[in-house]
């Protein structure tokens, strides 16, 4: 199934949530187990058969050593409830490890699973030989996990190339992937870009490097009109934006504004006094502010 009576109705609900929550975990387990059963790790991880060679299954063991291996920390069997106690007064809460370390899960998953395909079926043994197609299996996952995401808010997105991209804000997050970037500044260009790279990211810590750089760009932009005078080459911008007086007041005002959040939000400097920027939604609302002076002023330059 793809969608549900209540998106065919209403849409699809807003993607926003950055944590996966226990619930979102429990299914990606259920998921996992579902393809361990049904012997969908067995290209990677093959079970022979003992009359000769052919694959009959997955090799649970080999997977649980890889999987201890590329995820340090992630418990084997997968859990999704945790224990606080002993005995009789012990409670049992659901549970979900770090956010990246399922992210890392999946991806680890996505490169791992096939579609087992049966073949001869094997009367003493009472099991088939199996071949499997990759894509198939990649792509059935893909959409179970995708799912799992849409329906819990998640804004995060299992690509085809098996990579966990950050789902970002619609309006701003249309923008980005179609903007391209030629200011005539090569150094500009590859800035803004390197911004939007690193927006996407699902680690907050790379997506406040993407603010940073956008305020790097904000500033040699400002010096695009006139190198040799910042102040009279965003004038010069500003005149370019809008003749009507009290938009272009303010313009100019949000202009003085957004130069005192970058020098004040350890944006730009690393000073003791500056107050760092850290939450998600905060990074968000900043990165997209700044973007759409940004755009607004590429566009009438």
């Amino acid at each position: 199934m793809t969608d549900y009576f209540s998106e065919r109705q209403n849409g699809p609900g807003a993607r926003t949530e950055q944590t996966i929550a226990p619930v979102v975990w429990a299914g990606v387990v259920a998921t996992v187990e579902a393809l361990i059963n049904s012997g969908a790790f067995g290209l990677r991880f093959p079970e022979c058969c003992p009359d000769g060679q052919a694959t009959c299954g997955g090799d649970a063991e080999a997977l649980a050593a890889s999987v201890g291996a590329e995820m340090p920390g992630l418990a084997w069997p997968l859990q999704t409830v945790s224990v606080d106690g002993e005995g009789y007064f012990a409670e049992r809460r659901p549970f979900a490890p770090d956010t990246f370390l399922v992210l890392d899960f999946i991806e680890f998953v996505h490169a791992s699973v096939a579609k087992p395909i049966p073949g001869k079926y094997h009367d003493f043994f009472s099991h088939h030989h199996l071949t499997f197609d990759l894509s198939a299996g990649q792509e059935e996952f893909r959409s179970t996990i995708n799912r799992i995401f849409a329906r819990n808010g998640v804004a995060f997105e299992l690509l085809p190339n098996g990579r966990i991209e950050r789902m970002l804000p619609p309006v701003l997050g249309e923008e980005l992937k179609r903007t391209f970037f030629n200011t005539g500044d090569r150094t500009l260009d590859n800035m803004l870009d390197e911004c939007r790279a690193k927006f996407s990211d699902p680690d907050p810590l790379v997506r406040r490097e993407a603010l940073e750089r956008l305020w790097d760009a904000w500033e040699r932009l400002k010096s695009l009109a006139d190198p040799s005078n910042k102040k009279r080459s965003v004038k010069i911008i500003l005149d370019a934006v809008t003749s009507v007086p009290a938009l272009r007041e303010r313009l100019e005002k949000e202009t003085t504004e957004l130069n005192s959040i970058g020098n004040s939000h350890l944006i730009r400097h690393s000073e003791i006094g500056q107050v760092p920027v850290i939450d998600v939604d905060q990074v968000d609302y900043l990165f997209h502010r700044l973007f759409s002076m940004i755009q607004l002023m590429l566009r009438k330059k």
